[in-house]
């Protein structure tokens, strides 16, 4: 698949051009990707009621920045998987570290989610 690039692009163009490809990429990790839809429909419970917890705007703004932190690695997660299945889809252990690398970062990102949430609720 060929695409366009907003290299050649300046001003408002490139900046409609990129919110383009911004829209694909997080379309693409929603259609094919599971993980991903997953944590939408866990974060579409987590951030509102995040607003409805008894604690300061600051601490509102961490519970929400940890979750959209947790779909941030998860989108840069299937970003290194779907380059290395492009690359060879032969086993290599370089590729393996790759995706396990990904993973792990995804782990620490819901285990950051479980201890700002834990922190700010329970004290």
């Amino acid at each position: 698949m060929v695409f366009n690039s907003p290299k050649g692009r300046t001003g408002f163009a490139r900046i409609v051009a990129a919110m383009c490809y911004s829209r694909d990429g997080l379309l693409a990790a929603f259609r094919g990707e599971a993980a991903f839809r997953q944590l939408i429909m866990l974060h579409a419970v987590l951030i509102p009621l995040a607003f409805f917890c008894p604690v300061s705007r600051g601490e509102r703004a961490l519970m929400v920045a940890a979750c959209l932190l947790s779909l941030i690695v998860e989108l840069f997660n299937s970003a290194i998987e779907a380059v290395v299945d492009r690359i060879s889809a032969e086993r290599h252990l370089l590729s393996k570290n790759a995706k396990d690398m990904g993973s792990a970062a995804q782990l620490i990102a819901l285990i950051m989610i479980v201890v700002v949430w834990g922190v700010i609720l329970l004290g």
